[in-house]
């Protein structure tokens, strides 16, 4: 089990922030700082010792907003001494952008200047929400601008930031009723030069097409008009959960809505009882017999059982290919049954499907038992 984030984020983070901190305010009193925050902040998880760092901030620097948060941002490049390579280095600067969006609401122009300059350190994807929410026209329009700033981290703040879905963020309910002010953002960034923002694009798409898939599919056909081969992987990447879920409407904006007619051979399911943190490997044959070659767009389909006994599907994707005439393909997936922090396995047994341009087609079952077998 891989360890938790959390114990990346210790005692060193607000000791490093109030060092930065004392480097360009002398008056801030470190150890009353410190002392403050750490109280009760091994039992909290990652992102609740972020905000408990941010609402000591609060009380540690001076009461007017501005000059506390221009002392934060005066105090971003002082030395901090943590290790840059580790995995969370940029979320030394978490409690400045929750700090940000808990206290910066009437203060709308400084809180804008602070996210331009935070989220080039870390994100401010998580900070700009309480503005969109509670400053939508402005925030919009704001973003606006960001559209075509240099900084690819400020562009991608665009995207990201308005993201109906954003994972560890409360959901956007106003842009899940009706996306098109965020669809109008996408449409500036859709030929984005860094993939960094291209990808984030994609996402916001994606979480759009949720909530509402024929919007979705319409602006996949509207962006694919003369697209570039990069504007093209943004719809694809846009549409995978809609064409995991067989959307019709998606399989068709890609080419693979008609039904495929092929043959399915050569299953395999080895081995046939397998046991938790082992493997199993599901391998079988399309064959196709007609006289036309037909595309097809494929992946797997496993049914794994949950703690209640029922089941739930995850599609793994396979490939999409030309089968010509008379031609047979192959696929393979080599599956880890091992625990994870993504997917806890259970015994019971499992369900598999090929699934062939949205259409599932069953190829067997395999049983997971809690043991190895002799």
């Amino acid at each position: 089990m891989a360890e938790p984030l959390k114990n990346q984020y210790g005692a060193d983070v607000p000791r490093a922030i109030a060092a930065m901190i004392a480097a360009v305010y002398p008056a801030f009193k470190t150890t009353a700082f410190v002392r403050d925050v750490l109280t009760g902040y091994d039992a909290l998880e990652l992102m609740p010792r972020g905000k408990k760092i941010a609402q000591g901030l609060r009380r540690h620097l001076p009461e007017d907003y501005e000059r506390a948060l221009a002392i934060l941002l005066d105090s971003l490049d002082q030395p901090h001494g943590r290790d840059p390579k580790q995995i969370l280095a940029s979320f030394l600067y978490l409690p400045h952008t929750m700090f940000v969006a808990e206290f910066g609401l009437a203060h709308f122009e400084a809180s804008m200047r602070a996210q331009h300059a935070l989220t080039q350190r870390f994100t401010a994807e998580f900070s700009i929400r309480p503005f969109l929410e509670h400053h939508t026209d402005a925030t919009l329009c704001q973003l606006e601008k960001w559209a075509s700033d240099p900084s690819p981290h400020v562009r991608r703040l665009v995207s990201e930031g308005t993201r109906p879905r954003l994972p560890w963020a409360p959901r956007l309910r106003h842009f899940q009723v009706n996306p098109t002010p965020v669809l109008a953002l996408l449409d500036l960034l859709k030929d984005d030069p860094e993939l960094y923002v291209r990808r984030s694009v994609a996402n916001n798409l994606n979480d759009i097409g949720k909530d509402h898939p024929e919007v979705l599919t319409a602006t996949a056909q509207a962006w694919l008009k003369n697209a570039t081969a990069e504007r093209a992987w943004i719809v694809g990447h846009a549409l995978r959960s809609a064409i995991k879920k067989g959307d019709g409407g998606a399989l068709k904006v890609l080419g693979f809505g008609k039904a495929a007619q092929v043959a399915v051979g050569g299953v395999r399911i080895t081995p046939s009882k397998a046991a938790i943190g082992g493997t199993v490997t599901i391998a079988f044959e399309l064959t196709n017999p007609q006289t036309r070659a037909q595309n097809l767009l494929v992946d797997l389909t496993v049914h794994f059982v949950k703690a209640n006994g029922q089941t739930k599907p995850k599609v793994f994707k396979l490939k999409t290919l030309e089968l010509a005439p008379g031609h047979t393909a192959q696929f393979a997936k080599k599956l880890s049954l091992a625990q994870m922090t993504t997917r806890t396995h259970y015994p019971g047994r499992h369900k598999v499907e090929a699934v062939i341009n949205g259409q599932p087609q069953a190829l067997g079952a395999f049983e997971l038992t809690a043991r190895p077998h002799c």
